[in-house]
């Protein structure tokens, strides 16, 4: 759905950017943890992924029903017809992704027996029972998915400043408040 306006709304831009930081740091957390021996830490820092996991999730269902509600500025008319299919099927990935990455990660622990507990407070439901080839089966489905986000995000960036600095369209200045089209 696209509505008749130069730019993305501050609901979405703000969902956008808000979502962009958490994803980049739980991937970054990801690493680091991957690479720490047992320990208490590594048990703190691990919920902390999980808690970026699942903010990530709750996101998403917001900024689909934005997306939905609020649709899209339009894409500018001089922009060929692959662009638009591969910016689109960019897209979608991407938000399948915000979900099936935290939802993978939630079966995985489901599947290792270790609770999901959102903040510390709120217990989430196991989906699966303990099962160490699921466990197994989710860990390496949730890496895979990582792997294929970022090269996504990477073609997602570079495809954006290649709009702004070399093609010098709008498409950048949609959803970077106070971005001046580069002329």
């Amino acid at each position: 759905m696209s509505k008749t306006r130069d730019s993305y709304g501050g609901i979405q831009i703000g969902l956008h950017w808000l979502m962009a930081l958490i994803i980049i740091a739980a991937w970054i957390v990801g690493q680091v943890m991957g690479d720490m021996h047992l320990s208490p830490t590594k048990f703190k820092v691990i919920s902390y992924h999980k808690w970026a996991g699942i903010t990530v999730l709750i996101l998403a269902f917001l900024r689909v029903a934005c997306r939905v509600g609020m649709g899209a500025p339009a894409e500018p008319a001089s922009l060929p017809t692959w662009q638009r299919i591969a910016a689109a099927a960019t897209h979608h990935l991407l938000y399948l992704l915000m979900f099936l990455i935290p939802l993978t990660g939630w079966l995985m622990s489901s599947a290792k027996g270790i609770p999901v507990v959102y903040f510390g407070v709120l217990p989430l439901p196991d989906f699966i029972a303990k099962d160490e080839s699921l466990a197994h089966f989710f860990k390496e489905t949730h890496e895979m998915l990582n792997n294929g986000l970022v090269v996504l995000l990477l073609a997602h960036v570079g495809a954006a400043l290649k709009h702004h600095y070399i093609d010098r369209d709008d498409i950048l200045t949609r959803m970077v408040p106070g971005l001046k089209r580069r002329t």
